[in-house]
């Protein structure tokens, strides 16, 4: 995970969006203006949370993990989003009811198996309530970078 994108320029803090896809095309575009990924991630990404839900109603803090084809990325990145108010978000694997996502782990990832791992560590992210709690409450983008490169084995 060290060739991995997470810095300052990907974590958005108090992100104002009333939907799930201006949350996500404010991210994506972000993703976009720092040249990580191409134009084509914005509607894929849209497109592939409509048709497999990513949202996770974890303990504290309700998360999303968006993602989609490798073929639209350029460069392994993960970006974070904190949402100023919460949007709902479909919970995966359960198109019909939602959950009110504050935190948003934008994945882009440039080879098809390389979310596996990642995904794991993410996982244990979302199960530490404490953890979410920080995230959500933090400004300091810096700070934030740090605890996830710590969490997930990034260098």
């Amino acid at each position: 995970m060290s060739d991995c994108v997470l810095d300052e320029s990907v974590i958005l803090t108090d992100i104002e969006a009333k939907t799930k896809e201006q949350a996500l095309e404010t991210v994506a575009q972000n993703l976009v203006d720092q040249n990580l990924v191409k134009k084509s991630f914005i509607p894929a990404i849209i497109q592939r949370e409509a048709e497999y839900p990513t949202g996770l109603p974890t303990n504290g803090v309700s998360v999303a993990i968006p993602h989609t084809d490798v073929k639209h990325v350029k460069t392994k990145t993960i970006s974070l989003a904190i949402l100023k108010h919460p949007v709902d978000f479909f919970i995966m694997g359960d198109g019909n009811n939602t959950t009110p996502v504050q935190l948003i782990f934008m994945l882009a990832m440039n080879e098809p198996n390389s979310q596996l791992s990642l995904l794991q560590k993410l996982m244990q992210i979302f199960q530490d309530e404490k953890t979410l709690t920080y995230i959500v409450n933090q400004k300091n983008k810096t700070d934030i970078k740090n605890l996830l490169k710590k969490k997930l084995g990034i260098t």
